[in-house]
């Protein structure tokens, strides 16, 4: 990701500068028609497959393979700057559905999108769609991460929880922030240290991040980037799992996660395809906890005491009622 602070920086400017054209442009073009199954699919990653937000794609994915939806293939590791060739290449080879993973990639999705307006554009995206034919998603999975905010709020015996993201910007902060909510809203004494590596994929650099704030005397790991549990595993002190489930890994050190399922989102935007009805439109939604898109993971009694559990699964009964709304804060958290 070579120029990604340089993109993170003028993104926001690039895509409301040219996004009025854009759009001028995509309007009036022709639809997609209804596709036969199995579509053809390609995905292209900027980051290895096994990454957290990547993995979760990945399965779903390979889910919809084996149901004889879709035929599938991926490109993982593209640089920023050989993503235009990648995704065009795709393209011209008539791919149903496209996907990029996010970010980097995203400016180069938009501008072939508007070059092949009967091929399907999916985008890890925290801007708008796209009309007539690039759609959004984004990792709205904040419900799943105040609760196990909670578990580490009632976790902690030095109030001082460290936290170890990849870069600040509203995909990683959302989480982060219902993490911090979710712990405060049972133990109003936390403070939290709070630092970003940027990187998507530094293990190693996520490692000692989270040595440094351990030596500090913070005994629970909010774990957003791969190395931290390892650090936290080594040292004796408890993780908290993002996106997937590495309990299994690091048993007695996760104790919590937060889960993505892109199915909901994934499902529906093959479906689409489809049947014809695709057009550019926003899946974040679907990563809601009430859509089934996130999900607390499984916690072990040994681990988590009973009553902590239980407060956690009422809350996530409120939350998938209604009654109970997760504030989605996308400004960059501090340390405390």
């Amino acid at each position: 990701m070579t120029d990604f602070l340089d993109l993170t920086a003028s993104r926001r400017a690039v895509l409301a500068g040219t996004g009025a054209t854009l759009l001028s442009a995509a309007l009036g073009s022709p639809a997609l028609a209804a596709k036969a199954k199995p579509i053809s699919v390609a995905m292209v990653t900027s980051v290895p497959i096994e990454q957290q937000w990547i993995s979760r794609l990945h399965i779903a994915l390979k889910a919809a393979v084996a149901r004889g939806d879709i035929t599938y293939v991926y490109s993982e590791n593209v640089a920023d700057t050989d993503a235009e060739r990648v995704i065009r290449e795709y393209a011209e080879a008539k791919k149903d559905l496209v996907i990029g993973e996010a970010f980097g990639l995203e400016r180069a999705a938009r501008k072939i999108a508007t070059d092949y307006k009967t091929t399907a554009f999916l985008m890890g995206s925290s801007f708008s769609e796209q009309a007539p034919n690039l759609s959004v998603f984004d990792n709205y999975i904040q419900d799943a991460s105040y609760l196990t905010g909670i578990v580490a709020g009632k976790a902690t015996k030095s109030n001082l929880i460290g936290m170890v993201g990849g870069y600040a910007i509203p995909e990683v902060n959302r989480l982060m922030q219902a993490f911090m909510e979710g712990a405060k809203s049972v133990n109003p004494n936390v403070k939290f240290l709070v630092s970003f590596i940027n990187s998507w994929y530094d293990p190693p650099k996520a490692k000692e991040t989270a040595f440094a704030m351990i030596e500090k005397g913070a005994d629970v790991m909010y774990a957003e980037r791969f190395g931290v549990s390892d650090a936290a595993k080594e040292k004796g002190v408890k993780a908290i799992g993002n996106v997937i489930d590495t309990a299994a890994q690091y048993p007695g050190t996760v104790i919590a996660s937060a889960l993505w399922h892109m199915e909901p989102t994934l499902d529906r935007a093959i479906a689409k395809v489809i049947d014809g009805s695709w057009k550019g439109e926003n899946y974040g939604l679907y990563s809601h906890m009430v859509h089934g898109g996130c999900s607390i993971a499984k916690m072990d009694p040994k681990l988590v005491p009973q009553d902590v559990i239980d407060m956690v699964l009422a809350k996530e009964k409120d939350i998938r009622a209604g009654t109970y709304t997760v504030k989605i804060n996308d400004a960059e958290p501090k340390s405390s």
